[in-house]
């Protein structure tokens, strides 16, 4: 078992050389471990890579979450999150959901946005994309979407709704003198 690599929610989805989570022991994960209950049974600075695929949208406290993700990862780690857009049926389909994305839902956690203050947890936004099903009208749509993702939002997106969010951050860290 590895022990740089984080996969949270594994579900059947196991890495291999990873550290393999899920809620549930019938998956047979590496961690048995409700990621709602913190502090996660992980020590500080152990992970270089986290990947968080369809599980951060049912967690109750996203602050608190992103907080133990900070805590558990390296210095530049880098982590893959991909959740439901706000505006697709899934969103709401689903009643484990507790959350929906926008293309601006992890700003919050880069201190660039006025309402950082909510946590020291920091990150540097590395990449992010709205998913669509693949037609010819969301082809021209994702473009679209990717160049003014705010008036998408504010506009066409119940009208052309995105599939998920997928996100990639960078833990930023303070260093620290002697």
């Amino acid at each position: 078992m590895g022990d740089t690599i984080l996969n949270l929610g594994c579900g059947q989805k196991k890495l291999p050389n990873a550290v393999n989570l899920d809620v549930t022991p019938d998956t047979n994960p590496d961690v048995v471990h409700n990621l709602n209950v913190c502090p996660w049974p992980f020590s500080d600075n152990q992970f270089s890579e986290v990947r968080a695929n369809d599980v951060i949208e049912h967690l109750g406290d996203i602050v608190e979450v992103m907080g133990e993700l900070h805590r558990v990862c390296r210095q530049g780690a880098k982590i893959s999150i991909t959740v439901p857009h706000f505006s697709s049926a899934n969103a709401f389909t689903d009643p484990t959901h507790r959350h929906y994305f926008g293309w601006y839902s992890f700003d919050y956690f880069t201190g660039e946005h006025e309402h950082s203050y909510y946590t020291r947890a920091r990150f540097r936004m590395a990449n992010r994309q709205m998913v669509f099903h693949d037609n010819p009208t969301n082809k021209l749509v994702r473009r679209l979407a990717g160049r003014w993702p705010a008036g998408y939002e504010r506009a066409w997106a119940w009208t052309f709704p995105a599939w998920f969010m997928w996100y990639e951050l960078e833990v930023v860290k303070e260093e620290r003198n002697p």
